[in-house]
């Protein structure tokens, strides 16, 4: 890519396969990143639409050289997901054949150093995936939150349970100087959790950096609304497939299409249903599609991949 933006996309054939494309059907890409899904999406399309989503410049850029071969037929919007309703409705779409979402953040995002996502590499503290328009960056995050705000949302997000001591040598380090850098945070981290937890596994920031760029990015809070909207964006028989990367994504998913899928829920008790509603979506899979041992071995970061699918009643 000419921008530079590349990302491997992660149980690529599994997440369009699970859309079961029309070729003459309209679909959504929630996500689009390097483009990778889109064009295979696009691939199986004849006289359909793509759309594509991106909040990050770089990831629509990259996703409109990658889709410019196929015209017409793609469209490649600069928008969070969670706005796709009104995307959507700008464009005159009103129903979809199917959509597809590719969770948390790009392998371009950690691996360009100066976009402050990573701990491996030193740079300014932002991790903010829509650099325009997202106020909110790390470095006031850990700056300005109070010592329990720190700790609630590291145990929350990042499910990291030395939370309390991590919040605490933060505040502690900031009293002295100003964190700015993302080296910085990730020593102050690193110091604060015993050396006994520190010995093997992941690098011991790497929790916390997960936890302040979900808040930095709304991540979590918007998924369950961003899925319900969709689906009911999706015409009867289209279908939605999600890929997440972490337990927190997962649960949020797994949890939208449980109760998407169900139906009545007056108490037993009662003779007959007074409540009226009817399932909206039935589960494509009751567990969650993994990588294959060949892509985790071709991409370690796939690993942790989780794809769940659902159609449309």
């Amino acid at each position: 890519m000419e921008n530079g933006f590349v990302h491997v996309s992660v149980l690529l054939r599994e997440a369009v396969d699970a859309l079961a494309i029309k070729p003459d059907g309209v679909y959504l890409d929630c996500t689009a990143g390097g483009g990778g899904h889109s064009e295979e999406i696009a691939r199986r399309l004849t006289t359909g639409r793509l759309i594509s989503l991106d909040q990050d410049a770089d990831a629509v850029r990259a996703a409109g050289e990658r889709l410019a071969p196929y015209g017409e037929r793609c469209r490649v919007v600069r928008a969070n997901f969670a706005d796709a309703a009104d995307v959507l409705s700008d464009l005159g779409i009103r129903k979809l054949d199917g959509a597809t979402a590719d969770l948390g953040v790009s392998s371009y995002q950690l691996d360009t150093a100066e976009r402050g996502f990573s701990y491996m590499a030193d740079a300014p503290l932002d991790m903010r995936m829509d650099r325009d328009h997202t106020a909110l960056t790390a470095r006031e995050i850990v700056n300005t939150y109070s010592e329990a705000e720190l700790a609630d949302l590291i145990f929350r997000w990042g499910e990291e349970r030395f939370a309390r001591r991590i919040a605490s040598a933060i505040v502690a380090r900031r009293e002295k100087e100003e964190i700015t850098g993302t080296a910085q945070l990730a020593e102050i981290v690193k110091n604060a959790i015993p050396a006994a937890a520190r010995a093997g596994g992941h690098h011991p920031a790497k929790r916390t950096f997960q936890a302040i760029r979900i808040e930095v990015n709304s991540e979590i809070r918007i998924l369950e609304p961003s899925i319900r909207s969709i689906v009911g964006l999706l015409a009867p028989g289209g279908r939605i497939s999600v890929i997440t990367f972490h337990s927190l994504e997962d649960r949020a998913v797994k949890d939208a299409f449980a109760d998407l899928a169900s139906g009545c829920v007056c108490p037993p008790d009662f003779p007959v249903c007074v409540c009226g509603r009817r399932p909206q979506i039935k589960l494509l899979n009751k567990k969650p599609i993994l990588p294959s041992e060949k892509e985790i071995g071709e991409n370690p970061r796939a690993r942790s991949a989780k794809l769940r699918a659902a159609e449309k009643l």
